[in-house]
């Protein structure tokens, strides 16, 4: 039983950051602007928020410091997507070649600040994990329940599920989600009845890099003590997460919740007993995420129904 505690917990602290940045670029591409700078935001998000925790870490600790980096996270995070907003919506430029120019600049951007704004001159940003919490009073008391989901665990997976429920009812459920999920299907059609385009794509792009932000965060703070400049691809693996989700959220939690348990075999095979005394060396279990994103995107490619407007410039004049 332990080792199903273990392994549940571990695939959450790998999903919830999945889920969060796939919803992220599900809220860019239901708006018609493909965002594969992911990566790229994830790592300027996880930057700017650690080194963030790294300055105050002497000076407050804790959940009031996470919550604050949070909101860190997602600015950063906003304001590296503007780029891509800019060149995608104004300019008009390739959404796949600008996203790629944004991964390419994100860990050079983050080692040279880095190296710049630290006194000691090292790229790595260490930080002190003050943001585990043991158990959470009452409901990790329940049994079976509460190991699983409320002991050794972060604020930010309950974070994650309170997201995910805010961008379904906001996709869903309200006007600006009417009107995103109509500019990504038929820009001219949204056009015609008053619906300023480049302001919800500008949204959509913004509301992608508060997540991508936000989720870099969430990636780093239960699997490690010091940020370098990477998020191990993990952008990356979200796009797979979105196109293996269909552009909706609850399919996306489900598809989160699989490349994290790939990621957690991956990651912490030697703590699963079954795995360990398999005898297969480690690196072929660090192959096992991009393994079975290779094979669910062959299989389930055929039947993906992109948004039909996303990663087509929007031209006014268009019809």
């Amino acid at each position: 039983m332990d080792t199903i505690y273990f392994l549940v917990q571990q695939m959450m602290f790998f999903s919830i950051p999945l889920m969060v940045v796939a919803l992220g670029g599900m809220f860019s591409e239901r708006s018609g602007v493909v965002n594969i700078a992911l990566e790229g935001i994830m790592v300027m998000g996880a930057f700017c928020s650690f080194l963030f925790i790294s300055k105050m870490e002497s000076v407050m600790s804790g959940q009031w410091l996470l919550v604050l980096a949070i909101l860190i996270a997602a600015a950063a995070g906003m304001i590296f997507s503007l780029l891509h907003a800019y060149a995608a919506i104004n300019l008009k430029a390739d959404q796949t070649i600008s996203g790629t120019a944004l991964n390419m600049a994100a860990p050079a951007i983050a080692i040279y600040a880095a190296r710049t704004l630290q006194d000691n001159g090292i790229q790595q940003i260490q930080f002190t994990n003050t943001f585990r919490i043991e158990s959470v009073p009452i409901l990790g008391d329940i049994p079976v329940i509460g190991k699983l989901l409320f002991q050794n665990t972060y604020i930010t997976t309950y974070l994650g599920f309170l997201i995910l429920a805010v961008a379904a009812f906001v996709l869903y459920k309200t006007r600006f989600g009417l009107r995103l999920r109509a500019c990504g299907e038929h820009p001219q059609s949204a056009d015609s009845v008053g619906v300023n385009v480049y302001r919800i794509r500008y949204a959509g792009v913004l509301i992608s890099g508060a997540l991508g932000g936000i989720g870099g965060l969430i990636f780093v703070v239960p699997t490690s003590t010091n940020f370098n400049a990477t998020v191990s691809g993990y952008g990356f693996l979200a796009l797979a997460v979105l196109i293996f989700g269909q552009w909706k959220p609850l399919r996306i939690l489900f598809a989160a919740f699989f490349f994290g348990l790939m990621k957690t075999i991956a990651s912490a095979y030697s703590g699963i007993p079954i795995l360990m005394n398999l005898g297969i060396p480690s690196d072929i279990y660090k192959m096992v995420p991009f393994i079975a994103t290779l094979v669910v995107l062959a299989f389930s490619s055929k039947s993906s129904q992109a948004p039909r407007a996303s990663g087509v410039p929007y031209d006014k004049g268009g019809r």
